[in-house]
């Protein structure tokens, strides 16, 4: 009875092969988040996991994380551990750039299956409720008088965050290498700094100040847009006198190693994602704008995206 079971298989799967027959739909799905919890990614790579399941695209999706060096740690792991893997994915984006960038990680995006873009967010720049900063021009004055005396957290060092401060520095006129930056591994951490006023003010995605600033607890003094966001109340960098904007960007990643077919076939998955209403729902709670980008255009723009972050480190002085 093995054995006819076991040739029955054969013929079915020759068949499968020579007809062009779609692989069977996936049963389950690892998502590794490069971060510790509480962060951007973490909080994307949830979403995901949320929407996935909920659209019934694949039943069981499970999110494992791994923090450390602004994501190149996980990004090793998923890299050695992943290769072939249609039920392995990993979120990643400009942080993961810039850290690759500046820790000159001997691991990067060429060795993974980049699949889309998913999602943007403007970077928000926020203070204690408590601290004598009301304003960009209040951080500016108190950055030009003490660049050390400024200390900003935020997440992986060479990251978005990281970035952002520096470009922020130079538009003020103030050497950006001198900019005293502290990085932390999630986003739990660095609001749990920012909140006890362990660092004079804080920098990441307004998703994640989103519930402290409407409960108070943070005061919101800029935002990274070229104009006012809708539904957040706060002045963009530029009304604020600084002439900076800049929007983080997320993406997610399949394993190295996989054949055509089955890149198509997680490209497709996350695509009907991507349009499902419980993402769209994601995007509007969380005040993500929908920057979707998949295919041969994705794969050209991350060519552009990593040209253009090791330019930017470099003129900041984060990187030679």
């Amino acid at each position: 009875m093995k054995n006819i079971r076991f040739t029955l298989a054969c013929a079915l799967a020759t068949v499968a092969l020579l007809t062009g027959a779609p692989a069977q739909a996936l049963e389950s799905l690892k998502i590794l988040v490069p971060a510790a919890p509480g962060g951007g990614w973490d909080q994307t790579g949830r979403a995901l996991q949320a929407a996935i399941q909920s659209e019934k695209i694949v039943p069981k999706v499970t999110v494992d994380n791994k923090g450390g060096a602004g994501g190149t740690i996980g990004l090793a792991q998923f890299v050695s551990s992943s290769k072939g893997d249609p039920n392995a994915m990993m979120m990643g984006g400009m942080v993961m750039v810039g850290a690759i960038i500046s820790n000159k990680s001997p691991v990067n995006l060429t060795q993974v299956t980049p699949i889309a873009r998913l999602t943007g967010e403007y970077e928000a720049l926020v203070v204690p409720a408590a601290s004598d900063i009301k304003d960009m021009a209040g951080l500016v004055a108190k950055l030009k008088a003490d660049p050390g005396s400024v200390s900003w957290g935020g997440g992986s060092a060479g990251g978005t965050d990281h970035i952002t401060a520096g470009l922020i520095a130079k538009a003020a006129g103030v050497d950006p290498t001198k900019v005293n930056y502290i990085a932390f591994s999630g986003g739990g951490e660095a609001l749990a700094a920012i909140l006890g006023g362990q660092v004079t003010v804080g920098i990441s995605g307004y998703g994640e100040f989103a519930s402290q600033i409407q409960a108070g607890e943070l005061r919101l003094i800029g935002i990274s847009s070229d104009t006012k966001v809708e539904g957040i109340d706060a002045p963009t960098f530029k009304d604020g006198g600084v002439d900076v904007s800049i929007q983080n960007w997320r993406m997610v990643a399949a394993a190295p190693g996989l054949s055509d077919e089955q890149k198509a076939a997680v490209a497709a998955d996350v695509e009907k994602m991507v349009k499902s209403a419980a993402w769209k729902k994601v995007l509007a709670d969380k005040g993500w704008a929908d920057t979707y980008l998949a295919g041969a255009d994705f794969s050209a723009q991350l060519t552009k995206d990593i040209a253009a972050t090791s330019a930017i480190l470099k003129e900041i002085g984060l990187v030679k």
